[in-house]
């Protein structure tokens, strides 16, 4: 039990001694231009949180996530062709293709993917 303690307070102190010598060797500077601009949200980061920002950041990252899901989701029709009925692959691979297709075409239809809206 004492070996074990012993153990955890010299870890204690290894592990504060690296803090604190990172804290003194690390260099940080609050005017660093590429901290304080927006990155990829639209708006300053020092500014106040609740602060509105472009609709066009949150409709890129839906569609970034609709796409990523199909990706997800088309991965196992691609490994399954060998294994089902090739009929039944294919109407189920062209119905979840048509899905997309008619989603693609309604965020198009909407000016999502237009940026200079």
């Amino acid at each position: 039990m004492i070996m074990l303690m012993s153990l955890s307070i010299i870890t204690i102190i290894i592990s504060n001694i690296i803090m604190i010598i990172s804290m003194i060797l690390s260099k940080k500077s609050f005017k660093d231009r590429e901290k304080c601009s927006p990155f990829e949200c639209g708006f300053d980061p020092k500014s106040f949180a609740r602060n509105p920002f472009s609709l066009h950041f949150f409709l890129i990252t839906v569609i970034f996530l609709i796409f990523d899901v199909e990706i997800a989701l088309i991965f196992p029709l691609i490994c399954t062709f060998k294994m089902v009925n090739l009929i039944y692959w294919s109407k189920t691979s062209l119905f979840f293709i048509i899905i997309l297709l008619v989603g693609l075409y309604h965020e198009w239809n909407q000016n999502m993917l237009n940026w200079t809206n």
